[in-house]
């Protein structure tokens, strides 16, 4: 809360319901009082289970009870986005926050991941595949639709939390909501949750901080990848828009500094970050346009953009 306090106000809390952003809330409640920073709890109201109606009651007397007010957001998630119900509803969730803040002139939003979050979301990475960047997790400050979201738990053990919520309970006859996705198996974070994750913690006890650990090391890793990446692509000759590279350049670096930099300057100019498999598309392609000037040219659609290849001149753009 404190960079909250130095860097602007007001600020807020996403509060699902559950132990841990309850906690959350009560923390940065009593932080908020003694330093006079304007506090606003926010629960997005998915409409995905029968219950999400008592969850947004038990946000509003949560805030009754800390002396704050709650907003609640309601979404409408598509079932038929073809990214997944889980995908989809973190797309929602994130749109619903950002427009609230907006309303409210709130900048920071604090979210309650902790610890244990953080490692599952790495072995989720790992085994989607996900290279540094990917395995660096979630970081404890991120910059998103012009917001800054602050994760102030991520070293903190979900055991820690759950017994200060217990206490809390207990003191206060509170009782958290219960999210049945996350006993579902048939959503991707609860099956590691529910099946990989005891094993894990009957073999190797601690491994969340080990994993943690991990993903800062690749947070490391990817910002050094990203400053090669960036001097990369200054030599490349780039457009002033940074729209567009010389091809003849890009061809002198090696294989995996070729792959990084258009990796760096796909995601610098807002376009969806390419599969392994579409990557290697891409690559093949221009490491085929062999000289400067070729007529042959290359246009590879991928989602909303284009990249094209015209007279030695590598660009991408918005599909028309």
């Amino acid at each position: 809360m404190a960079t909250v306090h130095q860097a602007a106000l007001p600020a807020a809390v996403a509060v699902s319901g559950g132990a841990d952003s309850v906690m959350l809330a009560v923390h940065a409640a009593q932080v908020a009082r003694e330093t006079g920073i304007p506090l606003h709890l926010f629960h997005v109201h998915h409409g995905l289970f029968e219950q999400a109606d008592a969850w947004a009651q038990a946000v509003r007397r949560l805030g009754d009870t800390l002396g704050l007010p709650v907003h609640i957001l309601h979404v409408q998630v598509p079932t038929d986005a073809g990214t997944g119900i889980e995908a989809a509803a973190r797309q929602a969730r994130y749109a619903a926050l950002a427009g609230a803040a907006g309303a409210l002139g709130v900048r920071h939003i604090l979210l309650a991941h902790h610890r244990d979050d953080q490692a599952e979301t790495v072995l989720l990475r790992l085994l989607r595949g996900a290279g540094p960047a990917g395995l660096a997790a979630m970081s404890p400050r991120t910059e998103r639709d012009g917001l800054v979201y602050l994760r102030p738990w991520l070293d903190v053990p979900r055991d820690v939390i759950r017994a200060e919520a217990a206490a809390y309970a207990a003191r206060e006859g509170w009782a958290p909501v219960q999210d049945p996705s996350n006993a579902d198996a048939r959503y991707t974070r609860a099956a590691l949750r529910n099946l990989l994750v005891p094993a894990l913690n009957a073999r190797w006890p601690g491994w969340q901080a080990i994993v943690a650990r991990h993903a800062r090391l690749a947070e490391e890793a990817a910002q050094i990848l990203d400053e090669v990446a960036s001097q990369d692509l200054a030599a490349l000759e780039p457009s002033e828009t940074g729209d567009s590279f010389s091809l003849a350049r890009w061809r002198q670096l090696s294989p995996p500094r070729q792959a990084q930099v258009l990796r760096y300057w796909l995601g610098r100019q807002g376009a969806r970050m390419p599969t392994e498999a579409r990557l290697a598309e891409l690559l093949k392609q221009l490491r085929q346009l062999h000289s400067l000037g070729h007529d042959r040219q290359l246009v590879w659609n991928h989602a909303r953009h284009t990249v094209r290849c015209v007279r030695g001149r590598v660009s991408v753009g918005l599909r028309g």
